[in-house]
């Protein structure tokens, strides 16, 4: 019986672990050896994982807002954007 390249890997669950396997899975796309099936099956993990990061990214957000709530109200907010270079200028 034929075994697959890619062994079966169970899903991270920790933000870490996620980020990991993402960097093998990029690393191995950019190799650019695999065949397209193998590729896409890559791909396809790396979304399925980058979904499941940013699911655990706005927990973690939500639970920083409760810890520092307030009776005004969180005191979290937005991120500014950084101003543009030609207004520094």
């Amino acid at each position: 019986m034929a075994q697959s390249a890619t062994p079966p890997t169970t899903e991270p669950v920790k933000f870490d672990e996620i980020l990991a396997r993402l960097r093998v899975l990029v690393e191995r796309l950019e190799g650019g050896n695999l065949p397209l099936e193998e590729g896409l099956a890559c791909f396809e993990e790396g979304i399925r994982l980058c979904g499941r990061g940013a699911e655990l990214l706005d927990q973690a957000e939500k639970r920083v807002e409760v810890l520092l709530a307030t009776d005004d109200g969180p005191r979290t907010a937005p991120l500014a954007p950084p101003p543009d270079r030609e207004e520094n200028e």
